[in-house]
């Protein structure tokens, strides 16, 4: 269609002059508002923080797959070229890695028991290794040595206030270097003939803390073992120094200069 030729009605031309009209009118308004008197009060409005400088220029958004090319570029640059003063990792440039501090550590020789251990977990398996420990102590009698009776008893810890605690769940017990019974009492209960062996008081029964053992054992078996001797107190009462409550591990270490090796 040609424009040019066709007449223009004067309801356009009304239409036409009052948009112009009220473009120059909007305009007018803006300019009269911007120049206000200067003694008015600004409207208060809450501003963030400059978090850095206001000269700073709008930097463009880079896309992840940029930001990682140039954060690598930057650190072989400087790892290869050794310098790291003006790094940065603002700037993508984290410069030379840091010199691994060199800490000397003392680490003594590891002591492990180096007889057999024997698991029990049934009523049997526990009467047969308390029948073997019976020989072995009678054979000691026999030779005028003193019976004296490794005894060490654990169980898991409850962790929730007003949990009720769990049974003693395992008893070790050892008579010499050779062999060594660790007892699932958990499992297979405490039998008659390992509750007469226990609360025998011609068998002298050590440990460490194992007073404590020893009531744990009464609460929940209702054994109770005779004639003890806590290795802790007795290393208090014949070293010098400061008394201590010992634990069997760093009490063998002060003693032979080892650790002790947790067998699995």
């Amino acid at each position: 269609m040609d424009w040019d030729d066709e007449p223009v009605s004067q309801e356009e031309l009304n239409a036409i002059e009052a948009a112009f009209d009220y473009a120059s009118s909007l305009f007018q308004k803006r300019k009269t508002n911007s120049t206000l008197d200067t003694n008015t009060p600004a409207k208060i409005c809450r501003r963030l923080p400059d978090w850095e400088s206001h000269d700073r220029k709008f930097q463009p958004r880079v896309s992840r797959f940029e930001a990682r090319s140039k954060l690598n570029g930057g650190i072989e640059s400087n790892s290869k070229s050794g310098s790291g003063s003006n790094s940065s990792p603002r700037n993508g440039s984290w410069g030379s890695r840091l010199r691994p501090h060199r800490v000397k550590v003392t680490v003594n020789p590891s002591i492990k028991f180096g007889g057999q251990i024997v698991y029990c977990r049934t009523v049997p398996e526990v009467e047969k290794a308390t029948a073997e420990l019976m020989e072995l102590i009678e054979a000691k009698q026999k030779n005028m040595e003193q019976v004296t009776l490794g005894l060490d008893i654990e169980w898991r810890p409850s962790f929730r206030r007003g949990e009720v605690p769990r049974k003693a769940a395992v008893m070790q017990i050892c008579g010499d270097t050779s062999r060594c019974y660790v007892l699932h009492i958990v499992h297979s209960g405490i039998p008659p003939t390992l509750q007469l062996l226990l609360e025998d008081p011609k068998y002298l029964k050590v440990g460490v803390c194992i007073a404590g053992d020893a009531d744990k054992v009464s609460k929940d078996y209702n054994v109770h073992i005779k004639s003890l001797e806590d290795l802790s107190s007795l290393a208090n009462h014949k070293l010098d120094g400061v008394p201590r409550r010992w634990s069997l591990a760093a009490l063998t270490e002060m003693l032979t200069g080892k650790e002790i090796e947790e067998c699995m």
